[in-house]
């Protein structure tokens, strides 16, 4: 009778890791806002990981009063919150008007507190600003730097963009000191991302 060998051979499991997601929006409501186009440019300079880019015209809502709130909190706003939960990092690009945030910023947020306090979920934070002027929306992005912590923002890498129209052409900017800065604020959170 012949012998029969039989030999097992056994396969690793690999882990297939999902690629992270990270979504840019500005925080604006302008059509053709300047800061969603710097939110675009440094999301496309992020490796390794998905990226959106939402509009927050696409979330109407009425402006938050605690009046507003008894009938419910909108859909939107409960919308808003949803897109929220699905990203591993957030790049955020702050209009600034009048040295604070833009209203229509403001009042999705402060109607999303309303769903979850640390709105940002206690993940990492791209933080930028731009303007026409040579201040760059430093106002808002100094107080939003200091303040985000307490809406749930993790590690926060920032960076402004002083004189919008000189300085970004083409979808992208061609300061070379100043696209530097911002690769090092995309390299930090890139990193906090992927951590």
């Amino acid at each position: 009778m012949e012998n029969k060998i039989f030999y097992c051979i056994f396969v690793p499991e690999f882990k297939h890791e999902r690629m992270k997601r990270v979504l840019a929006f500005a925080g604006s409501t302008s059509s053709t806002s300047i800061n969603k186009q710097l939110a675009q440019f440094a999301a496309e300079n992020v490796n390794n990981v998905e990226f959106d880019v939402i509009d927050l015209r696409e979330f109407e809502m009425p402006i938050y009063s605690s009046d507003e709130e008894k009938n419910g909190v909108p859909e939107n706003a409960v919308a808003f919150s949803n897109v929220l939960d699905n990203y591993d990092g957030y790049i955020l690009s702050l209009a600034e008007h009048n040295g604070s945030y833009a209203a229509g910023f403001k009042n999705i947020f402060d109607w999303s507190t309303r769903i979850e306090k640390k709105v940002f979920r206690n993940k990492p934070l791209l933080l930028m600003a731009t303007s026409p002027g040579g201040r760059g929306g430093q106002n808002v992005l100094n107080g939003a730097v200091g303040y985000f912590p307490f809406m749930g923002a993790g590690a926060i890498s920032s960076f402004s963009l002083p004189n919008f129209y000189d300085n970004f052409k083409d979808g992208k900017i061609i300061n070379e000191d100043l696209l530097k800065q911002l690769q090092i604020a995309v390299s930090e959170f890139q990193s906090a991302v992927n951590q």
